[in-house]
């Protein structure tokens, strides 16, 4: 229990990390997930499992285990959005008896953003929170408040980043405040203003922010022109450049919109490589795994 993940000593090797990150179903399928999680085998290091992001989905908690027991390290990602610090610190618990000590904190998108906008949001705690709560159940047992368990089980913590919200320097404070609280990793909202993420990339320089931590740029291959329109218009805007948009959607065909998706993708992976303390990539998979891995073949990523 107290050994490091494969993530964890993947961080403290200084060797670059390369992520890819899938939804669980709408359904109980667990062989959908098994199918998935074996795509993936031997070509990531770890294998994100997000939570409720868009729509609602198997647990996080109950995917991330079929993907441990196909063989591949996941990250399950975590929302304080839908619990409060009693059932957060019980699913930290439950995803350690299951092997499962990749974890990405995050505060989640309001549901009003997603499908169930009637939903009750929770929102007690919020995910620098939520790092420091896990931080101490990986550590001594004990969390918000609790008295410690005596059982620890070392957890590897992770947080996401917004290169491209405003004001930047907030989302640099908050960043460096994540840090602080326990993330060993931080994961970037998909890129694809290279250019503002690199504004964005000099300020954490500034303050050294890329020394303290694994940071992760994540990628998301548009893969046709109709999902690429509707991802740019959802909020928070994703400051998808026009160009890039366009490159999208101008093919009339979608085997010809797919392709230049995942050139883009490539590309900026090739754009990105060269900054100096710039960990590696997570590629999400938006239902389309084979995308993921055709970025992973033509930019050249390994997993070694």
């Amino acid at each position: 229990m107290d050994e490091k993940t494969c993530l964890d000593q993947r961080i403290d090797s200084g060797k670059p990390i390369l992520l890819a990150e899938i939804a669980p179903p709408v359904t109980a399928d667990a062989d959908a997930v098994r199918a998935a999680a074996k795509r993936y085998a031997g070509k990531v290091h770890a294998l994100g499992v997000s939570d409720n992001r868009d729509k609602v989905r198997m647990s996080a908690m109950a995917a991330a285990s079929v993907v441990a027991g196909s063989g591949v390290e996941p990250i399950l990602h975590v929302v304080t959005r839908d619990r409060n610090r009693v059932a957060l610190m019980s699913e930290c618990l439950g995803a350690q008896a299951l092997g499962v000590r990749n974890v990405l904190c995050t505060t989640g998108a309001h549901q009003t953003l997603g499908l169930c906008r009637a939903a009750r949001n929770v929102f007690d705690v919020d995910s620098i929170q939520l790092l420091r709560m896990y931080g101490e159940l990986g550590g001594n047992g004990s969390g918000a408040g609790g008295n410690g368990s005596g059982r620890r089980g070392s957890l590897c913590l992770g947080a996401a980043a917004s290169p491209f919200a405003d004001p930047l320097d907030m989302q640099v404070i908050k960043l460096a405040k994540k840090v602080a609280a326990g993330a060993r990793f931080v994961i970037t909202d998909p890129v694809f203003d290279v250019d503002r993420f690199k504004t964005w990339w000099a300020a954490l320089v500034r303050r050294d922010l890329h020394n303290r931590v694994a940071v992760i740029a994540g990628i998301l291959p548009l893969t046709d022109g109709e999902g690429a329109k509707a991802y740019a218009e959802r909020p928070p805007r994703p400051m998808i450049p026009a160009a890039v948009l366009q490159r999208v959607c101008s093919p009339s065909d979608e085997k010809a919109q797919r392709a230049a998706g995942v050139q883009i993708a490539v590309e900026t992976i090739r754009n990105l490589s060269g900054l100096a303390g710039l960990r590696g990539f997570e590629i999400r998979s938006d239902g389309d795994d084979e995308a993921v891995l055709e970025v992973i073949a033509q930019s050249g990523l390994r997993c070694d």
